[in-house]
């Protein structure tokens, strides 16, 4: 592939162009062109090949980019990607890259890397509304008007003192039914509802959230300073993205739960038969397929001979399909909400792909019955016209049902990676027959069959 592109560095389609796994196979063979294939590529691949790549790489990566595209590509970076990456970062290096953060991220990394993983902050936002006792409330609200930008933060005003401590928290309601000429101090009762400390983990975090009913919580640190807040959403996010990382990397690592020598035959077998049992009763649909339209192979022996040549054709478009899919997927590429877009493209794609492969069968049928290799009778014309036009239908079903099967299994939270390639196979053999034959019987009936 490297040969055949000299100048793909210079080539931003191309690369563009790329898989992540492509990409990721040039970089390991260029590592001192690693800058320049960066500057060439779009922000969402530049993110997704980003956080694939070892820090070294990484690091060559922020400190030789040139400006625009290393602020670019530093600010849209997930802020778990953001914050792994800059915590390894030696201190000298990591003041010059926080000055290309926005303003808002440049307070969020500069708080979260001063506590450790799993903890409250990580997660913490740095703003919120923060009021002295001796305003009015009218001072309060034009406060909030003028410097308030995220109404995220709206449900709770914070009451500190002048050293910046957490002394009470009041809901914004209250302040809207009375006087705007009443102090703060009036409306508080001296005693904030609950707060969570800097250090607390999502766990210790949800359950206070939990018996204090808020959407949101001050974050303190163990003198009493006000640091921020903590949304719940936030919370659940956190707590269910770490689980889906368990859970796959156990799925990944140890299906079986345990060593493979050290499981029991009878537990061996029971993982595996379930799968097998039920693709079995599947593929017994393809033996009724072929029990169906036996009378045609009968009449037409010669159909039987491209049956493993078209089916095949199938299966292999729709493996490919779902591995480019579920590689998509595991790289945050494609989301459940975005199978219409993949379905066009992967109509298209089938039936070029199949056109390619029909053509390809075509010219195989003349060139065998010409140089009499093998003579597949009076009608071959037809019978190379059937492979054309069944290897078109096959290979287009095959990366349809491919391209689809991901999405449907991942939508009733199966395991794409596991199921899919199985259930294509399934798939294409039961209907790659059926559009075989009844193409095959559309064209020949009356002549052949």
């Amino acid at each position: 592939m490297f040969n055949e592109h000299p100048d793909y560095f210079n080539n931003d389609k191309f690369l563009n162009n790329q898989t992540i796994s492509s990409l990721l196979k040039i970089i390991h063979h260029h590592k001192n062109d690693v800058v320049k294939i960066f500057s060439l590529l779009k922000l969402c691949k530049a993110i997704s090949l980003f956080r694939l790549l070892d820090f070294s790489i990484k690091k060559k990566i922020m400190e030789e980019m040139y400006s625009i595209k290393r602020m670019e590509l530093l600010n849209n970076l997930s802020k778990d990607d953001r914050v792994s990456f800059l915590d390894k970062i030696p201190k000298n290096i990591l003041k010059d890259l926080i000055k290309y953060l926005s303003t808002e991220e440049k307070c969020r990394i500069l708080v979260s890397l001063g506590y450790p993983e799993n903890s409250v902050g990580r997660i913490i936002i740095p703003y919120y509304i923060a009021v002295k006792k001796t305003w009015s409330v009218q001072n309060v609200l034009d406060y909030i008007r003028k410097e308030v930008k995220n109404s995220d933060i709206l449900e709770i005003v914070y009451i500190i003192d002048q050293k910046g401590k957490l002394i009470d928290d009041i809901k914004i309601r209250e302040f809207l039914l009375v006087d705007p000429k009443t102090k703060v101090f009036d409306l508080m009762n001296g005693q904030y509802t609950a707060a969570l400390n800097v250090t607390d983990t999502e766990k210790e975090t949800l359950k206070i959230f939990s018996m204090n009913n808020r959407v949101t919580l001050p974050v303190i640190d163990d003198n009493n300073f006000l640091l921020g807040i903590v949304k719940m959403y936030d919370i659940l996010w956190f707590l269910n993205e770490n689980y889906r990382e368990k859970e796959n990397v156990k799925k990944i690592v140890d299906p079986l739960n345990q060593s493979y020598l050290n499981v029991p035959l009878y537990k061996l077998i029971k993982k595996r038969a379930g799968w097998l049992i039920l693709l079995f009763i599947g593929e017994m649909l393809t033996t009724t397929v072929m029990q169906r339209f036996s009378s045609v192979i009968e009449k037409a022996v010669v159909l039987a001979l491209f049956i493993p040549l078209v089916v095949s054709s199938g299966g292999n478009s729709g493996a490919q399909a779902a591995s480019i899919i579920i590689q998509a997927m595991a790289l945050g590429e494609v989301k459940i909400k975005d199978w219409w877009i993949v379905m066009k493209r992967e109509i298209v794609c089938g039936f070029f792909l199949g056109s390619i492969l029909g053509i390809t069968g075509f010219i195989r049928v003349i060139a065998w019955h010409k140089i009499n290799f093998f003579n597949y009778g009076t009608h071959w014309i037809l019978v190379g016209l059937t492979v054309f036009l069944s290897l078109i239908g096959v290979v287009l079903w095959g990366t349809f049902s491919g391209s689809m099967l991901p999405f449907i299994i991942k939508k009733f939270r199966g395991d794409p990676a596991s199921s899919s390639a199985p259930f294509v196979a399934t798939l294409v053999d039961v209907i790659g027959l059926i559009i075989y034959f009844s193409t095959s019987y559309i064209l020949l009936h009356g002549i052949l069959l």
